[in-house]
């Protein structure tokens, strides 16, 4: 197996047909502040019968909350894919300070997702620890606008989310003086801003230099990634990075958990793990099927100028003891429609180091 690859690759446009979506609730646009509270992913439903497939990260850090399962479940819609990210996420000094990434925005535009920028304006004391605030509620008047703005709006998602980019310093200060006004009313106190002020002096100057703060993040947690193993991860070998060019020479830096050369194929796996004798949870199966959008869409793909052709892996590991014969109802039929999925989009399923065909 092959360890430490530098992948590079190009990107013209997301083909994917997604068959795990769950049927997504149709809410009405006075419900909208309730539905961005209580459901993962829904359809808005707007005073012009137009409608809008809609999900919203938690964080922006996608480690929390299978942000990347809440965006999947919207991609069968045929109409705009939106996505509410907040600018920052602060817990409070107990918790954690999560920023909006770069790279996050880059792979929206990928899938072709529109995002919109939030902030939190609202959350009540954690009963657990002093310094940590919880159910955390959107300021809903800029949501409620931007989502206005997109009924009409005609350009692609790459477009509209470069142009969203320009005002995320802005809303980063917003987010800033509303946590400011939580910590005061609630008595919670939150992180400093010092780091949080620096890093908004450069969201400020604009879209270029955001994308140049992020990026170089960004290579540093790919860096990171390529040889760090999650918790959730059972792998063999070494994570590989993946460096994307897209159709206007943007770049965007991912990882493969696992990549192994066999002749001129190149496999790259995104891995998910079960402790128990069960299928890795639904929420981690379809975080990794955003990974496999991406594998196998991906063109000229070459490691130290020699071109491999792609080959996308869903990695699925158990713990000891499982057998996909013993399968409940409900995970067999997961597995048949996982099947079906690779099948309709050329991957494939490794499971516990054995395909599944």
């Amino acid at each position: 197996m092959a360890t430490g690859l530098k992948i590079t690759a190009s990107i013209r446009a997301i083909k994917y047909k997604p068959l795990l979506c769950r049927q997504l609730p149709v809410v009405g646009d006075d419900e909208l502040e309730k539905a961005l509270s209580q459901h993962s992913s829904f359809l808005l439903k707007s005073a012009d019968e137009a409608n809008l497939a809609v999900s919203w990260w938690v964080s922006p850090k996608r480690t929390r909350s299978y942000p990347y399962a809440r965006v999947y479940d919207t991609l069968g819609f045929v109409g705009k894919k939106v996505t509410v990210i907040p600018a920052i996420k602060d817990e409070g000094k107990d918790g954690d300070r999560d920023f909006l990434q770069w790279d996050t925005v880059s792979l929206m535009s990928l899938l072709g997702v529109y995002v919109i920028i939030g902030y939190y304006t609202d959350a009540k004391s954690s009963a657990l620890y002093k310094h940590k605030i919880t159910s955390q509620r959107f300021s809903m008047p800029e949501i409620r606008q931007k989502i206005g703005e997109l009924l009409s709006y005609q350009s692609d998602a790459l477009h509209w989310n470069m142009s969203q980019v320009e005002h995320v310093g802005e809303i980063a200060a917003k987010a800033l003086e509303a946590y400011k006004r939580i910590s005061q009313t609630l008595g919670v106190e939150m992180h400093g801003n010092v780091t949080a002020l620096k890093r908004i002096r450069e969201l400020l100057k604009g879209k270029n230099e955001f994308m140049s703060l992020s990026r170089g993040l960004a290579e540093k947690a790919q860096k990171r990634e390529s040889v760090t193993k999650q918790p959730k991860e059972q792998l063999t070998g070494t994570k590989a990075t993946l460096t994307i060019k897209n159709y206007l020479g943007g770049y965007y830096f991912f990882t493969a958990d696992e990549a192994w050369i066999q002749g001129k194929n190149l496999y790259l796996a995104e891995g998910k793990h079960a402790r128990g004798v069960k299928l890795p949870s639904l929420g981690d199966i379809k975080d990794g099927l955003l990974k496999m959008m991406l594998f196998t869409n991906l063109e000229r793909v070459t490691i130290e100028e020699h071109t491999y052709n792609p080959i996308a892996v869903l990695k699925l590991t158990t713990g000891p003891g499982f057998t996909k014969y013993q399968l409940s109802d409900n995970q067999a039929k997961l597995l048949d429609l996982l099947r079906q999925e690779a099948k309709t989009n050329q991957f494939r399923i490794l499971l516990n180091n054995e395909f599944v065909t």
